[in-house]
């Protein structure tokens, strides 16, 4: 990571985007007389280092390569995964509905490869994850301290969700896993009085069984929602819906804990 206030320059060692003509996106970490092949052309990283970001290098076909550093929702889209991701658009809507900011202490589980993660973590929460696979949560680790640095505030249990949860006094608890009515009853020990529970579903099915759970209490203000992401084409005078957008990718269900539940 690049500190704020630090020299701006592109760095040895760092992950930037490369954008071709086509506009097409690549994220690579720079290495010293490292090459990167594309179908636009051979990059050499240190055509790269020491330049300023949202420079243009010329690629051996001739072709130029604006650089920049990645966005969160580069990172994600692009990082090395074991398992798949959240959307970026749905990313965002978990965190605002989980009221994730700056020293709230959370629980996520189900890590797969650490998109929800790194978001929570980029936020200023201090999150535990659980993750029953042990090569799920080493992928999420090493992504994590990608993004946001060795010394974030992240710890991965392997731990499976239904079976316990060991923190309380919890602000939020992010579910992103097959069955996640198995945890209500455990979250609700967990969570403090108010304390916001959100899950994330790729079927109705499933949210609508989770939603059954939540409705016996000790919830409150339970919702589900999806979140779809619509660009448009907007060139002079020809202004349009693009043909493709990212419409249904999952369900999001959220539910505030009410006062008075056990904290065994």
């Amino acid at each position: 990571m690049i500190p704020l206030g630090a020299d701006r320059s592109l760095v040895a060692g760092e992950r930037v985007l490369l954008v071709d003509p086509k506009n097409r996106r690549y994220l690579i970490r720079l290495e010293p007389g490292g090459v990167f092949h594309t179908h636009s052309g051979v990059v050499a990283h240190d055509a790269i280092i020491g330049e300023a970001e949202g420079c243009t290098v010329t690629g051996s076909s001739g072709r130029g390569f604006l650089v920049l550093r990645p966005t969160l929702s580069d990172t994600v889209l692009k990082m090395p995964r074991g398992a798949q991701v959240i959307y970026p658009k749905d990313l965002a809507a978990m965190l605002i509905t989980a009221n994730v900011s700056r020293g709230r202490r959370v629980l996520e589980a189900g890590v797969g490869s650490g998109a929800l993660s790194i978001a929570l973590v980029r936020s200023g929460a201090s999150v535990v994850g659980y993750e029953i696979r042990e090569d799920f949560a080493e992928t999420a680790k090493a992504n994590v301290a990608d993004a946001c640095g060795d010394d974030a505030d992240y710890d991965v249990v392997i731990k499976d969700v239904t079976l316990g949860i060991d923190e309380r006094d919890l602000d939020c608890i992010l579910l992103d896993l097959p069955e996640p009515w198995k945890v209500v009853e455990h979250a609700s020990m967990a969570l403090k009085d108010g304390g916001i529970l959100v899950a994330y579903l790729p079927t109705i099915n499933q949210s609508a069984t989770l939603r059954s759970a939540l409705d016996k209490g000790p919830y409150c203000l339970a919702e589900t929602f999806e979140t779809l992401r619509r660009t448009w084409h907007i060139e002079a005078r020809s202004v349009r819906p693009d043909h493709r957008m990212v419409a249904h990718t999952g369900f999001i269900t959220s539910a505030r804990k009410t006062a008075g539940a056990k904290k065994n």
